[in-house]
């Protein structure tokens, strides 16, 4: 397979997925290695509750510290979220949002969320998974990537 069907596959995965680089490279080092991919194609093709929500909330924790804070998750939001024009301040609306999914997933109140936390909002309402924007392909690009891979593994063998 050459690079530019390769790509097209990797796009057709990640459409979504904004920080897919990010998360897919675990040391670092400015390079997905073939472990490093193979594990994250794993994970987003098959993987179990647990592992999606370790990846998600990695790709959350924009600083890494291991805490998803206010300031990240207005980030993101507001940067997932379709612009509205209206009279009132789209920040402020963002800022509610905010606040309402503090109080639905910090369950420790101290104002930012830990793993524990976005594990436990999680397994209480799946739909929060991906609470502050898509970070996991959707069913249609896993099945559209899943379709271009298996259709002829003999592909494969000229990479």
């Amino acid at each position: 397979m050459n690079r530019k069907k390769l790509q097209k596959l990797t796009d057709t995965l990640a459409k979504n997925c904004k920080h897919l680089f990010r998360a897919f490279d675990k040391d670092n080092d400015g390079c997905v290695n073939v472990l490093e991919w193979i594990h994250g194609l794993s994970l987003f093709l098959r993987g179990s509750l647990e592992e999606k929500m370790k990846y998600c909330f990695e790709v959350f924790d924009l600083n890494g510290d291991g805490f998803i804070s206010k300031e990240e998750m207005f980030h993101m939001l507001k940067n997932s979220l379709l612009k509205q024009s209206s009279e009132e301040d789209p920040d402020e609306g963002i800022k509610d949002l905010v606040e309402m999914t503090l109080k639905k997933m910090d369950h420790d109140h101290d104002g930012k969320l830990s793993f524990a936390d976005y594990e436990l909002a999680v397994r209480e309402e799946t739909l929060l998974l991906e609470a502050f924007g898509p970070c996991l392909p959707d069913l249609k690009s896993q099945m559209e990537f899943e379709a271009q891979v298996f259709k002829d593994p003999n592909e494969f063998n000229d990479m």
